[in-house]
């Protein structure tokens, strides 16, 4: 198992489903329902992760899955 795959593992015990953390709409409803997050708008979903101010584990674990290489 690559660190990818570790990634995605963890973020599934805490959605509870898969998704693809990679699809910027998934992101946001998973945030949004499961978690209660709202994300700031930024120019981007990565800025918004990034500054929202949750500390929950799950926004951590997006963007290192996003930012990892294949």
């Amino acid at each position: 198992m690559n660190n990818k795959e570790f990634i995605y593992n963890r973020i599934r015990i805490y959605t509870g489903k898969d998704f693809d953390p990679m699809d910027d709409e998934q992101v946001e409803k998973i945030l949004r329902a499961k978690f209660n997050i709202f994300l700031p708008q930024r120019t981007s979903i990565n800025e918004s992760l990034k500054s929202t101010t949750s500390d929950h584990e799950i926004l951590s674990l997006i963007l290192q899955y996003r930012a990892t290489e294949e």
